[in-house]
């Protein structure tokens, strides 16, 4: 392979290597922490701080469940503002499910009948424990019953155990999907009172719908220790991974030492976010399963739903006689929209809009295009779909002078293919002197063969930015353009008849778009006709790889490729012939006659 074959090939695996990096942040493999037994993990986890998670968990262990009390009737109260709807539960005392009205449950696609119970997007739903849920020691239990109270802004809840122990909650709406809550712990008796280590439920993550569950790696648990976050999803602990790196099943994930800033669930699109406001010893997260979707029939052999039930760990403490300790954090129950997340991490100090999962070297992109694109949308009044084609228009707008620059340069090149020829030939015992050579001629014809890689390596991070950009931006989730359903989700048609395999046109047309533009492009001169082949089918590749991606990304990466289809001939026709040097320059001189 020549030297500008070599640069491209290099820089694009630099790039894949990073992006995936990058991939792996959101789906690593942390061994954990071992765990005593299913009784005492609480407790043990509260002792036993320690700023390493990297503990291998031998046998499975079981969700601590609270035994409710079923003789007394569960209790409701349901309290709605004008973005969300919330019910609590005297089972556990605390918050069952926040549903977001102005969010549909799930968006089907055009081939698909549509559900008939026209929901809308529920958080912690049909999770077995509400939040800020108290686990652990039946001395903390009790029974699991609480009395619930509605207040003027939201619900007081209040449990008095028999050892004198009473524990009251308070839960206060608020704007922006944010809920404020406190917790009071208090020792009524004479006695000292020891309260052993608990788990302080936030939440569980789960699917949206029957559609989403085949998008599993996006439910997950994450914390911010104040510098960086940690994400477990749904496929590392059953023992799934990126690509073909697995890792063995496991049960529990505990992490921290006395620096959770945040902890949240959350699945693509959706978040429940707890922001103590002091740091908390430690996280826990198991996996869970959930009940089927009603009124779904069951696929044959279809995995049943999962999500991951997620806790703060406090340690144990000490009450004296009479005392009382009071908690209190701030839960985010919403969208995983950037600007709300940025304006909510500003009051907070707490950088809550990593969440996003938008990752460090792609994060600058994604954030960029994300803000771009929402502006564009607002100020125009396009679609999101027409905003994408509108933005991948302007980029290329930018890049558009060094496209230019790069197609001439790689024209003059093709041009200067003879000469390079002759001088392989005539070097090529000396690759060393050939190289020398091939540069001069480069300087005399001012080429450069770094022209045909830096356009490609100055745009792939704004598609890798897209590509993170678009795996969490909620504005996508149910846009419709042209015959797309949803431009979050692949644009499939129909299943394509006795398979179960889709057909989903746009990544076709990308396909198709991505190799027309590599047989536009003129091979590097010195390249085998080998090597040139297999580069101009490489794009095959890249249609693999995002055949059931989102169709937002495979929008604007085939209105990239038809731009630039269009502007490479458009250089073409505007572009002055360029006559190569007399390839008998290069040619030994003849010895002169005797």
């Amino acid at each position: 392979m020549d030297r500008t074959g070599i640069i491209v090939v290099t820089l694009c695996v630099i790039l894949l290597g990073v992006w995936f990096v990058e991939q792996q942040k959101n789906y690593p493999h942390p061994p954990l922490q071992p765990v005593a037994n299913t009784n005492t993990t609480a407790t043990a986890a509260a002792q036993t701080v320690t700023a390493n998670s990297n503990a291998v968990s031998p046998p499975p262990n079981v969700v601590p469940v609270p035994v409710f009390d079923t003789n007394t009737p569960e209790e409701l109260l349901v309290i709605t503002n004008a973005r969300a709807r919330y019910t609590f539960t005297s089972r556990g005392g605390g918050l069952k499910s926040v549903e977001l009205l102005d969010y549909p449950e799930t968006v089907s696609p055009r081939w698909k009948k549509k559900v008939a119970k026209d929901g809308v997007a529920t958080l912690n739903q049909r999770a077995p424990i509400p939040v800020l849920a108290i686990l652990g020691d039946a001395s903390l239990v009790g029974d699991g019953n609480f009395t619930l109270t509605p207040t003027a802004d939201g619900v007081h809840a209040e449990k008095s155990l028999t050892n004198g122990l009473r524990l009251a909650k308070e839960f206060h709406l608020s704007s922006n999907y944010l809920v404020n809550a406190s917790v009071r712990l208090e020792n009524t008796s004479a006695q000292p009172l020891m309260l052993p280590a608990q788990e302080w439920v936030i939440g569980t993550a789960t699917p949206m719908g029957p559609d989403d569950t085949s998008y599993s790696m996006n439910e997950g648990a994450m914390w911010f220790n104040g510098t960086a976050v940690q994400d477990q999803s749904v496929g590392r602990f059953s023992g799934s991974g990126f690509g073909c790196f697995h890792g063995a099943p496991r049960s529990e994930y505990l992490a921290g030492s006395n620096n959770v800033v945040w902890a949240a669930v959350h699945n693509q699109f959706f978040a429940l976010l707890a922001m103590p406001k002091e740091p908390v010893a430690q996280i826990v997260a198991r996996p869970v399963s959930l009940p089927p979707f009603p009124n779904v029939e069951p696929v044959p052999g279809a995995p049943t739903p999962r999500g991951i039930q997620t806790a703060l760990v406090y340690p144990t403490t000490t009450l004296v006689a009479h005392q009382a300790i009071e908690r209190q954090i701030v839960f985010f129950a919403g969208p995983k929209e950037y600007r709300l997340l940025a304006r909510i991490g500003d009051q907070f100090q707490n950088q809550a809009d990593l969440v996003m999962q938008f990752g460090k070297f792609f994060g600058f992109f994604a954030k960029a295009l994300l803000l771009a694109m929402n502006w564009l949308h607002d100020v125009t009044r396009l679609g999101y779909g027409g905003t994408i084609v509108l933005i991948t228009v302007l980029i290329k707008l930018v890049f558009w002078p060094l496209t230019a620059a790069s197609t001439r340069s790689m024209k003059r090149m093709q041009v200067l293919a003879p000469e390079m020829k002759a001088l392989k030939e005539k070097y090529k015992d000396d690759m060393q002197k050939f190289t020398q050579k091939q540069w001069e001629l480069y300087r005399k014809h001012k080429v450069s063969p770094m022209s045909g890689c830096l356009p490609m390596a100055i745009q792939m991070p704004v598609f890798f930015g897209f590509f993170t950009m678009i795996r969490s931006a909620i504005e996508l989730r149910g846009a419709h353009f042209l015959w797309i359903a949803d431009l979050s989700k692949p644009d499939t048609l129909f299943m394509i008849p006795g398979t179960t395999f889709p057909f989903n046109l746009l990544p076709l047309l990308m396909g198709g778009s991505m190799l027309w533009q590599s047989h536009l492009q003129p091979p590097s001169p010195g390249m085998d006709p080998a090597q040139a082949k297999m580069m101009r089918y490489m794009p095959l590749m890249f249609l693999v790889f995002l055949y059931t991606y989102s169709s937002g990304l495979a929008l604007y990466w085939t209105i990239n490729n038809v731009l630039t289809i269009v502007q490479t001939k458009l250089t073409k026709m505007n572009q002055t012939p360029v006559s190569p040097a007399p390839v008998s320059v290069l040619t030994p001189v003849s010895k002169k006659k005797k």
